[in-house]
């Protein structure tokens, strides 16, 4: 039993709590992000960016025709094409083809399923769940990485 296992979260419209997001972050060493993008001005680009910097083994997933690297990352076509195990997809796709991807990630044994925020759907919630993955939806795992350090430090002086 990993720490992860201890914690549940299924009503996606409800707030996560810090614990399960931060054992999601503390457990993942792989993240496969689907919708990846080469263009510098994305968000998908930037989070692929800090997450990578941060230490996580990024794979960029694009299906777009001569796209083979992301800031010399290379780029798969789809999670099946991916040739090590993965415990995230983090999805940058609209909220209508999460449960496609929730049925992919079920399939190549991920351990957690992201929806970017704006990305939320509870039928690939139910999909992933099902499968005994856990679900995180409407957030972004670069903000979560580093929303502890937002807290006020009201002990130092000005």
């Amino acid at each position: 039993m990993t720490e992860l296992d201890q914690f549940t979260h299924t009503d996606h419209d409800q707030p996560y709590s810090d614990d399960y997001l931060q054992a999601i972050m503390k457990s993942v060493k792989t993240i496969a992000m689907v919708g990846a993008s080469p263009d510098k001005t994305k968000f998908s680009y930037g989070v692929l960016r800090v997450l990578h910097e941060t230490g996580y083994d990024m794979i960029p997933v694009n299906p777009r025709p001569g796209l083979v690297e992301i800031r010399g990352i290379k780029v798969y076509p789809d999670l099946a094409s991916i040739d090590r195990p993965v415990d995230m997809v983090d999805v940058f796709r609209r909220a209508e083809d999460l449960p496609d991807v929730a049925k992919e990630a079920v399939a190549i044994g991920a351990k957690v399923l992201w929806g970017q925020i704006g990305v939320t759907h509870p039928e690939a919630a139910r999909i992933a769940e099902d499968a005994g993955m856990k679900v995180v939806m409407n957030r972004c795992p670069k903000i979560e990485l580093f929303r502890p350090f937002w807290k006020p430090k009201l002990h130092l002086g000005i």
